[in-house]
């Protein structure tokens, strides 16, 4: 049964209209990050357990290679955390999406410092990287926000 004009002038709207709401999402997904990020790399962690510290093994952190970083941990007073588990996992929050890797802690290399391995990033722009510690005083996490 052959279609009617009605019908096909909805047809021919249909494609139009998900380029639309597709170019919206695209354009959601380039607004620059917010202007009054904290790029700090040290940050106590949520409930004041612990302080992290990012150590990137290259500046600027490029975007695209397989990455090695330190990561330290401390004690509100100061005193390095030792023998603590930590994870590390991170995304863009404009973009839903998470790492293209899944980082680890390979090595703790004493003095309340962890080698992690598998630090990457495949683009440009505004990262979060959230390192979670477990040790003698609880279980307590720390998000850090990075620009690339």
């Amino acid at each position: 049964m052959p279609m009617s004009k009605s019908s096909l002038r909805l047809l021919w709207l249909l494609p139009v209209a998900l380029i639309g709401v597709g170019g919206i999402g695209v354009a959601a997904m380039m607004q620059p990050p917010p202007a009054d990020l904290d790029l700090s790399l040290t940050h106590a962690t949520e409930h004041g357990l612990y302080v992290g510290t990012l150590e990137p093994g290259v500046s600027p952190i490029p975007v695209g290679t397989m990455q090695t970083w330190t990561v330290s941990v401390t004690n509100p007073d100061g005193t390095p955390l030792e023998h603590a588990n930590l994870s590390i996992d991170g995304g863009m929050p404009q973009h839903g999406h998470g790492l293209p890797t899944e980082p680890q802690v390979t090595e703790e290399l004493g003095g309340g410092r962890y080698k992690v391995e598998g630090m990457k990033f495949n683009m440009p722009g505004w990262w979060t990287i959230t390192l979670k510690v477990s040790g003698a005083a609880g279980t307590d996490s720390a998000t850090f926000n990075l620009t690339l």
